[in-house]
């Protein structure tokens, strides 16, 4: 079986920031209010000539290049995404179309937030029974576009962003150890896209339940499901969602809050785009360096969860 890894990241976030302080003189919010509860400081907003698909290429191109490969290079596109630009044609045909590679098989899968897990765990699959040999996965999301910005339990919890990956064979030892992938959908009532509204409705307490549950234990499993120990991982890069969720992970695992990562301070809940825009703002940062033992671990609308143990490197 090959080993299958990631050999190239990229990233996109809109220039625009918006911070508690900016929500607060639109709705009845405050900046300590926000962060006491989320830990989110500031968050991207997309401007309206910029869509999901837009920030999808942006992304794509960077990791592209860092996996020092040519778009005529890729096999396929995957994009997690909950936020299309259209019903179809898909966010990965655009993207296709944008880096002029034509014919290779394009698609979008949704899985709300645990997308890009989703995503990363399909991939595998098509270069494991040597189907394709490079497969470009993207996480991007306008979630600014489904917000009810009058909405003070939404609202202050969303940006917007992209984040891609090349996955490609690794040498051995290294890439995906192991996954996890799960779905409950009778919670799904619990954090849903109003057909009403076409606006986001959550059950706060609901979720967090779920969230804080669930992250945990599905990143012990693929611990275990590698043959390690909670004490061999390196690093852990999380659904950024809520400090608190995320808190509630490290623990678990025991790790030091130097080796978590907490973007969400700075994006905000970018859903899908929120691992893979961890993942290259860490590795940007010299926290995830060859040979570490990476948990990534996500949850989402449906209710779904997805988590991987990866080994990092080529």
């Amino acid at each position: 079986m090959k080993c299958v890894g990631i050999v190239g990241v990229g990233a996109y976030v809109p220039e625009h920031v918006v911070t508690n302080s900016d929500l607060a003189k639109s709705v009845a919010t405050s900046d300590q209010w926000i962060r006491s509860r989320t830990g989110i400081e500031e968050r991207r907003i997309a401007s309206s000539d910029m869509d999901t698909s837009h920030m999808a290429i942006r992304a794509a191109e960077k990791a592209i290049a860092d996996a020092s490969l040519h778009p005529e290079d890729i096999d396929l596109i995957l994009v997690a995404t909950a936020t299309p630009d259209h019903v179809f044609p898909t966010v990965a045909c655009m993207v296709q179309e944008a880096l002029g590679i034509r014919h290779t098989p394009a698609m979008d899968l949704s899985a709300a937030c645990s997308g890009f897990v989703y995503a990363l765990v399909t991939g595998k699959q098509f270069i494991e029974t040597n189907t394709y040999k490079n497969v470009l996965v993207i996480g991007s999301e306008k979630f600014s576009k489904i917000v009810d910005w009058t909405d003070r339990n939404t609202c202050v919890l969303f940006g917007d962003g992209a984040g891609a990956v090349v996955l490609s064979e690794v040498s051995e030892g290294k890439g995906i150890l192991s996954f996890e992938l799960g779905a409950d959908g009778t919670g799904g009532k619990h954090l849903l896209v109003d057909n009403q509204t076409n606006y986001v409705s959550m059950n706060g307490s609901e979720v967090f339940k779920f969230a804080v549950r669930q992250m945990p234990e599905s990143s012990l499993s693929v611990v275990k499901k590698a043959g390690l120990s909670k004490e061999d991982v390196d690093f852990l890069v999380p659904h950024q969602a809520n400090m608190r969720i995320i808190d509630a992970a490290r623990e678990r695992l025991g790790l030091d809050k130097e080796k978590v990562s907490t973007t969400v301070t700075k994006h905000g809940n970018t859903s899908a785009a929120s691992i893979p825009l961890a993942l290259f703002t860490e590795i940007e940062n010299g926290l995830i360096n060859d040979g570490d033992v990476i948990v990534i671990v996500g949850f989402g609308g449906g209710l779904t969860w997805g988590s991987l143990c990866i080994r990092w490197g080529k």
